[in-house]
C-alpha cells in the first residue's frame, strides 16, 4: 500500500476544518442528554407499555437513533457504535414485547415504513461487519424473502413477486388491517393525503369519512384491493438483500435482486415506462384494481405517489447497479423522473393543496407568475397533487453514474426554479437531507462558502435539538411515537457530503453510495481519526479531489483513504501537494517563512491509500479514480 506524508504546514487552519471538528466534538456529547431523558437503563424508550391494533409504528422507534452508527463510521466517538447497537437491540426487544416484531424482524407491514427502520441495521452492519450476531441476523432477514424459512413464504419465485404489500417475519400479512371489520376513518393528520379511492359509493370527499358507514365502506375496499399481491414499494426489500450480499458475498443474493428488479422493469416497460404500482398474485398488473396500473398501497394514487415511487426506483436501481455494474438499472429511476417532469407546468403555489408542503422550504415562492410543479399522484380523475420537483433522485443517480446526461437533469431543474440554489437554509428534516442544491453548486465551483455555511447551520440545529430536549416536559408515557425521532441530535448530512463526497442516503432503504471512506489506521476503526478534517471539493467520472487536515499541533495521525463506500472503486494514481521550501525555518521565530509547494504524482493502483499527517499539516489529494471495478463488500481494510 502506498503511503504519503503530508508536508504543507497548517499556518492558517481553514475555517471549514475547524468547524468540522467542532461539529464532531458537539455531536459526540449530544447523545448523552438524549439517552438520559428518553431511555430506561436497559436502553428501551420510555413509553407506555401498550400497542394498538394498528400495524404502524415500529419504524418510529428505530428512527430515534438510526444514524448513530452512520455518524460513528464518519468519525464519531466509539460510544456511537456501542450505544447505537445497544439501542437497536433494546428497541427490537421492546417491540417484540409490544407485538410488532417477531424473531427480531418486523412481523408484517409495508416496506415504505420498514425501509425507514432498517437503514439503521444496514449502518450497523457497515460500521462493524465483524459483528457475528448482526451477520447472522442479516442472512436470516434476507432469507425471509428467499423463502429459506418454510413457514415464512413471502416470495413467489415463479412469478417473481412478493406476495403481499404487508410482509415480514410472519410471512404475508394479508389485508390492510387486522380488524375483522376494517374501516378507514377520518383523521386530521391524514386529511392532507385525501381519499385512497374515488370510486367508493357515497364517498365524494375526505370529510365523508366522518360517517362510520362510509369509512367502513372505504376500509373494506382497501382491505380487498391493498391486501394481497405485490406493490412497487416492495422494491425497497432489495436493500435488505444487498446488505446480506455485502456482508457475505453469496451469489444467491445478487441473483435474487436481479430477478426481482428485472420483473419490475419488465412491468414498467409494458406500461410505457411508468412503474405500475400493483400486481396480483397471478402476476397480472391491476388484478384487484379492475385493470388499473395505479391504486396499490403506497402507489401512484395514495398517499405520496412519486415521492415514494421515486425512492423505490432509485434505491432498487442503485442496488442492482452496485451488484452488477449495469447502468441500465438506474434508468428505472430516470424514467419515472422524466415521465413526471414532462407533465410539469408553471402554477401559483398558493392555489395548490400540496400533500408534502412541508418539504418545500426553498421552493414555495408566492410569485404571481407561478413556480414549476409536477403531478405526484394519479387516480381515476387523472394526474393531481402538483408540487415542486426535488433534486434528491437525480442527484442520487448522478452520484453513481457521473453521466453528463444525469447532470443535465439537475441543471434543467435549477433552470426552472426561481430561488438561488446556493442558499443554505437552517433546517433539518426527518430524512436529514434537503441541502442537495447548495452542495451541488459547491461541486460545480459556484458556491465556495458552502462548507462553512452548512457546518455552521448544522451546529445550530444540533444546539436547537439540545435546547428542545432540555425544555421537554412531556409525559413520555403518553407522547406520540414521532416524539423521539424529532429530537435526535445527530445530524449527518453535512459530514456525508463534505467528507465522503456523496449526497445523504435515500432515507427509505438507501445504502451509502459514496466516493470515499476513511479509517483510523492506528486505532483500526472506521472514520476519520481525531483532529482530522476532510473536504471533497471535486467529483468527476474519473477524478476525486479531497483535502485532509490535521488540526492537532501535537499528535500525528494516520488515515486510510478507501475508494468507495464498499471498496467498489480503485485509485489508479494520485497527484498530491508537497512542500518544497524550508519549514519552520531558523530562529529567530518572529515571522513564518513563506511556504512554497509543488504537486507530485504517484501510481496507486489500489483500493486504499495511507496518509501520514504530522502535527498541524495538510495535504490535497487528486485521485485518478476507476469506479465500480471491484466487487463491493463491507470488508474492512485489515
Amino acid at each position: 500500500m502506498l503511503t504519503l506524508t503530508a508536508s504543507v504546514p497548517l499556518d492558517a487552519p481553514p475555517a471549514w476544518a475547524v468547524l468540522e471538528r467542532t461539529l464532531f466534538d458537539l455531536m459526540d456529547e449530544s447523545v448523552h442528554p438524549f439517552l438520559e431523558k428518553y431511555t430506561r437503563p436497559d436502553g428501551t424508550l420510555i413509553w407506555a407499555d401498550r400497542w394498538s391494533n394498528s400495524r404502524d409504528g415500529a419504524d418510529d422507534f428505530y428512527e430515534s437513533s438510526y444514524n448513530w452508527p452512520l455518524y460513528y463510521l464518519l468519525g464519531g466517538g466509539d460510544h456511537l457504535l456501542t450505544q447505537g447497537q445497544r439501542q437497536w437491540d433494546a428497541i427490537t426487544k421492546q417491540l417484540a414485547e409490544l407485538g410488532p416484531v417477531l424473531d427480531e424482524y418486523e412481523r408484517g407491514y409495508d416496506q415504505f415504513h420498514q425501509s425507514e427502520s432498517y437503514i439503521y441495521f444496514y449502518f450497523l452492519c457497515l460500521a462493524d461487519p465483524t459483528n457475528e450476531r448482526n451477520r447472522e441476523r442479516a442472512a436470516r432477514f434476507a432469507g425471509l424473502f428467499l423463502n429459506e424459512n418454510p413457514d415464512v413464504l413471502n416470495y413467489d419465485p415463479e412469478r417473481n413477486l412478493i406476495r403481499a404489500p404487508h410482509n415480514g417475519s410472519g410471512g404475508p400479512r394479508w389485508g390492510f388491517s387486522d380488524s375483522p371489520e376494517p374501516s378507514y376513518g377520518w383523521s386530521a393528520g391524514m386529511r392532507i393525503y385525501g381519499l385512497p379511492y374515488t370510486d367508493i359509493p357515497g364517498v365524494g370527499e375526505y370529510d365523508d369519512l366522518k360517517d362510520p358507514v362510509l369509512s367502513r365502506r372505504m376500509g373494506e375496499a382497501m382491505q380487498e384491493r391493498m391486501g394481497k399481491g405485490d406493490v412497487v414499494g416492495n422494491l425497497m426489500v432489495t436493500s435488505l438483500i444487498a446488505n446480506a450480499f455485502l456482508l457475505t458475498g453469496e451469489e444467491k443474493y445478487r441473483h435474487w435482486i436481479v430477478e426481482y428488479v428485472d420483473a419490475w422493469r419488465n412491468r414498467a416497460a409494458d406500461n410505457g415506462g411508468l412503474l405500475p404500482d400493483n400486481v396480483g398474485l397471478s402476476g397480472e398488473v391491476g388484478e384487484y384494481m379492475d385493470g388499473r396500473w395505479y391504486g396499490g398501497l403506497y402507489g401512484w394514487s395514495w398517499p405520496h405517489g412519486y415521492y415514494n415511487i421515486g425512492m423505490a426506483a432509485t434505491v432498487s436501481g442503485g442496488n442492482a447497479f452496485l451488484l452488477t455494474g449495469d447502468k441500465a438499472y438506474l434508468q428505472l429511476a430516470n424514467e419515472q423522473y422524466d415521465a413526471i417532469w414532462n407533465l410539469g407546468e408553471m402554477r401559483n403555489p398558493r392555489g395548490e393543496a400540496m400533500s408534502l408542503k412541508s418539504h418545500w422550504v426553498d421552493q414555495l415562492d408566492d410569485d404571481e407568475e407561478g413556480i414549476f410543479v409536477v403531478p405526484y399522484r394519479h387516480n381515476d380523475e387523472g394526474w393531481f397533487d402538483y408540487q415542486p420537483m426535488s433534486p434528491v433522485y437525480p442527484a442520487a443517480v448522478w452520484n453513481m453514474t457521473m453521466d453528463p446526461t444525469d447532470w443535465e437533469r439537475i441543471e434543467a431543474l435549477r433552470s426552472v426554479e426561481k430561488y438561488d440554489w446556493r442558499r443554505v437554509q437552517g433546517f433539518r428534516n426527518k430524512e436529514d437531507n434537503g441541502h442537495e442544491q447548495p452542495w451541488l453548486r459547491f461541486l460545480a465551483g459556484d458556491n465556495p462558502d458552502y462548507p462553512e455555511q452548512i457546518l455552521a447551520a448544522t451546529y445550530g440545529q444540533v444546539c436547537r435539538r439540545l435546547d428542545l430536549i432540555r425544555e421537554d416536559e412531556e409525559d413520555l408515557t403518553q407522547v406520540y411515537i414521532h416524539h423521539w425521532q424529532q429530537l435526535n441530535p445527530v445530524i449527518t448530512e453535512a459530514l456525508v457530503q463534505l467528507t465522503l463526497g456523496a449526497p445523504q442516503i435515500i432515507y427509505n432503504g438507501g445504502l451509502l453510495h459514496c466516493r470515499l471512506r476513511y479509517y483510523d489506521a492506528v486505532r483500526k476503526r472506521p472514520g476519520l481519526p481525531p483532529d482530522v478534517a476532510a473536504l471533497v471539493s471535486r467529483l468527476e467520472a474519473d477524478r476525486t479531489v479531497v483535502e485532509l487536515v490535521n488540526l492537532s499541533p501535537y499528535e500525528s495521525r494516520t488515515v486510510l483513504v478507501q475508494a468507495g463506500g464498499f471498496g467498489e472503486h480503485r485509485f489508479e494514481a494520485v497527484k498530491y501537494t508537497k512542500r518544497t521550501s524550508v519549514y519552520p525555518g531558523p530562529q529567530p521565530a518572529y515571522q513564518s517563512p513563506e511556504v512554497e509547494q509543488t504537486t507530485e504524482q504517484s501510481t496507486v493502483d489500489d483500493v486504499h491509500l495511507q496518509v501520514e499527517l504530522p502535527p498541524a499539516t495538510r495535504i490535497e489529494l487528486d485521485f485518478k479514480t476507476a469506479r465500480y471495478v471491484n466487487e463491493p463488500s463491507y470488508k474492512l481494510p485489515w
